[in-house]
């Protein structure tokens, strides 16, 4: 299945890109998607440890749960501020 991934601040930082688009295996899970981000380097891998995910603009409180086809997951490290 695929899904848009948007990162933002760090995690935009870390994954050199703003946005992209991965293919996980039927079934997979939000754990799953941070686990093949994570992959993609140990910098990504560090600021995902922090991040909060927006699963269509609602954040995922159990990354045990499955995201559809198609959707759009955004990836958000602690923001400060003031």
């Amino acid at each position: 299945m695929s899904i848009r991934i948007r990162y933002f601040a760090a995690a935009a930082n870390a994954a050199g890109i703003e946005e992209e688009t991965v293919e996980l295996p039927a079934g997979a899970s939000f754990d799953d998607l941070t686990r093949q981000l994570a992959a993609k380097g140990p910098e990504l891998e560090r600021v995902l440890a922090r991040c909060s995910l927006l699963h269509d603009g609602v954040a995922v409180r159990d990354r045990s749960h499955r995201p559809e086809s198609g959707s759009v997951v955004d990836v958000l490290p602690p923001f400060a501020g003031g």
